[in-house]
């Protein structure tokens, strides 16, 4: 077995990975020369894989792999723990804002028998924008999955093999690496990190990829969508029940009769809106259902660089 395992998602990292495997390396072998670094190539469109493969070349302790097409990026932190062997490993991003230097820190706070560390960003150095979302999202999936996850911590860590054995016998579709390691359970510690900036090039992480993966998050993680479409339905039954109590009451004791075409029309829309939305989240659940019953394989792998 290995000491040390470090798994490393790339996507567009072309300017980033010589000066990643040079810190890598400096850092590592402070702990252990027994070490191998996993480097998944996401399908970015550069030339990430041809510098992947130069150093796997160059240094047999590098192993790449390459997805047949973009599965994301915990799909490919999911393969990276396939195919790692360490006893630790530790999983971080490309783009040199998870500092190589903290790698010994994790493994020290590790040894001190946890079997998870997490790398926590006290002040992160992404641009504002990113900073609100990312807060707004985890806040949210906080709030629909029941959940108690730190929007300062993010993919940069250091498991256990007994975690990522667990982790990797919940083989669902719907892949969150940090929440389906914090709902495994195990020991965990976190120190405070510094949070560098990007080396090179910008994130992939648009509005609407961090959209669809919030809404992927949270119908992965929690059944709180349809509990509150059922809390909302009777609301709604309540009030308008309420409402033709009032108005049969007007008509029997005042002899009001009951006017307002236009008040009636958006009812109906807006009750129309409602069953709608409804509908779309019940089916947002079933199609996600349908999806796992095709068990269809979580990424494919077309290419590999190891010695």
């Amino acid at each position: 077995m290995l000491e040390l395992s470090i798994v490393i998602p790339v996507y567009n990292a072309e300017s980033c990975l010589e000066e990643l495997y040079r810190r890598l390396v400096h850092s590592l072998e402070s702990i252990s020369k027994n070490f191998e670094i996993i480097l998944v190539e996401d399908c970015g469109g550069d030339r990430s894989w041809e510098f992947i493969c130069e150093l796997s070349k160059r240094d047999p302790r590098i192993k790449g792999l390459k997805f047949s097409r973009n599965f994301g990026q915990h799909y490919a932190i999911t393969a990276g723990l396939d195919r790692c062997e360490g006893d630790w490993i530790v999983v971080m991003d490309c783009d040199l804002q998870d500092r190589p230097e903290e790698i010994p820190r994790l493994y020290a706070k590790a040894k001190e028998g946890y079997d998870v560390v997490l790398a926590k960003r006290g002040k992160r150095s992404d641009p504002l924008l990113k900073r609100i979302s990312s807060r707004m999202f985890y806040r949210l999936f906080n709030y629909m999955a029941d959940l108690k996850y730190d929007p300062e911590v993010g993919n940069f860590r250091i498991i256990s093999r007994r975690v990522a054995n667990a982790f990797l016998t919940m083989r669902e579709q719907l892949r969150f690496f940090g929440g389906m390691v914090d709902w495994l359970g195990f020991p965990s510690a976190s120190i405070n990190v510094e949070h560098a900036e990007r080396f090179a090039g910008e994130t992939s992480y648009d509005f609407r990829k961090l959209s669809k993966l919030a809404t992927e998050t949270i119908v992965a993680y929690s059944d709180k969508p349809l509990r509150l479409t059922i809390r909302f339905g009777f609301t709604m039954a309540g009030v308008a029940f309420a409402m033709a109590l009032y108005y049969v009451y007007r008509g029997l004791v005042y002899d009001s009769p009951v006017l307002g075409w236009s008040s009636l029309i958006v009812s109906i829309y807006l009750l129309g809106g409602i069953i709608i939305a409804v509908l779309g989240i019940i089916g947002l659940y079933l199609g996600k259902t349908f999806d796992q019953t095709k068990n269809r394989p979580l990424y494919v792998v077309m290419e590999t660089a190891e010695q």
